[in-house]
């Protein structure tokens, strides 16, 4: 819970009529949490600095300490994300070494502001990093393929704090197959039926995002403990291969786990050639000249213009939907921040309130939106904790 001290100051900075002085109360009480922050790619850009206000109009970030204050984010998983390379020991290879990186940044910028930040590992550091005004920091992996074929590793970024990953991303991997691809191995490899034993082990929370629905079910049924979709939707919101249907939504909850809801993938997006080259220039911004960087603003805001089907109220029916079908216990929030997520209404974390005020004007109450923004999640991670705890070596 997040002290109330700050309510008054962050009620000035962003007001919105749609999120009354009580709706700003209730969310500041909450300890707000996100699953997928793909924050840590912009940590490795020079002079960019998570400790200070950025604009999204500019360099495209969706996510840093002072929005997470306005937006009342106590924090999430801060996310390791490696893209799909070769199967081959020199794309391992390459790849091992890029996710070290990206971790050792987040440790960096962790380290480097220890009066606002601290890494979590236990849902008991949670609760005690946001009692203190901190924010918390959490640590996945986005697709396993840095492991290689060597499952040794996993126990190494354990011990670095991860404590969710996914198997696979875009593409098929050693592991397991994508929902964006054409299926290889029907579900988990043999080397991934492995990874899941070793992620029971451990203690770490498989996260189903981006995978196929073989590998899915093959997770409910072989994980001793929970699982999660940390950036997924519903399919009867928009039909996506990487969105999931009313009947494994409905299975994931029987199994305990939790769809954490995206704000992507919920309606069809303006792509193409053009669209890649700007997200490619965005990407960019802190190398771009000003001239160059005032083009790019008035470039995408023409983009956003032509590409505004997905809004806030598109966002609120997918949350809504999953909640209806699987019950306030099984939901989360995983808007996939900086890396394409949010919506028109919901460009940043600042308007994080609008969420609490639309569930309380559904007629949730204030304990059933917290287990939304992070009860549920915390109840996976510590059930996978039990369970490895219980189950040692």
């Amino acid at each position: 819970m997040k002290s109330i001290l700050v309510f008054p100051l962050l009620l000035a900075l962003a007001p919105n009529e749609e999120v009354s002085p009580v709706d700003r109360l209730a969310h500041e009480q909450m300890l707000v949490l996100d699953t997928h922050l793909d924050t840590p790619e912009l940590f490795e850009h020079p002079g960019w600095d998570f400790a200070r206000w950025h604009d999204r109009k500019f360099d495209g970030s969706q996510v840093d300490v002072p929005r997470m204050e306005q937006g009342g984010l106590d924090g999430g998983f801060f996310v390791i994300y490696t893209p799909q390379g070769p199967l081959t020991a020199e794309g391992y290879a390459a790849a091992r070494n890029a996710a070290l990186t990206r971790a050792t940044w987040i440790q960096r910028v962790v380290a480097a502001h220890p009066d606002k930040l601290e890494l979590a590992t236990t849902p008991a550091d949670a609760r005690r990093i946001a009692a203190s005004g901190k924010r918390v920091v959490f640590q996945s992996i986005e697709n396993s393929y840095p492991l290689g074929e060597d499952l040794s590793l996993l126990p190494y970024f354990h011990d670095l704090g991860v404590r969710m990953a996914g198997p696979v991303h875009f593409r098929n991997n050693q592991f397991a197959d994508s929902a964006t691809d054409k299926p290889r191995w029907h579900g988990f490899s043999p080397l991934g039926k492995r990874w899941v034993s070793e992620m029971n082990r451990l203690g770490m929370v498989i996260d189903v995002s981006h995978a196929s629905d073989d590998v899915f079910d093959q997770a409910i049924e072989w994980s001793k403990t929970p699982i999660i979709a940390s950036h997924s939707g519903p399919k009867a919101i928009f039909d996506h291969p990487r969105n999931l249907d009313d009947a494994r939504m409905r299975k994931l909850a029987a199994a305990g786990g939790v769809l954490q809801i995206n704000s992507v993938y919920l309606a069809p997006t303006v792509s193409g050639p053009g669209g890649d080259r700007l997200a490619e220039r965005q990407r960019r911004w802190w190398v771009l000249q000003p001239a160059e960087q005032r083009r790019l603003v008035a470039d995408m805001a023409a983009l956003d213009a032509a590409d505004g089907t997905a809004d806030f109220e598109l966002f609120m029916r997918s949350l809504l939907h999953a909640i209806q079908v699987m019950g306030v216990d099984h939901v989360g929030i995983g808007a996939d921040w900086d890396g394409g997520g949010g919506v028109r209404g919901m460009e940043d974390i600042t308007a994080l309130p609008r969420i609490t005020a639309r569930l309380r004007k559904a007629g949730y109450s204030n304990a059933d939106i917290e287990k939304i923004w992070s009860g549920n999640l915390l109840r996976v991670l510590q059930a996978a904790e039990d369970w490895s705890t219980a189950h040692p070596g």
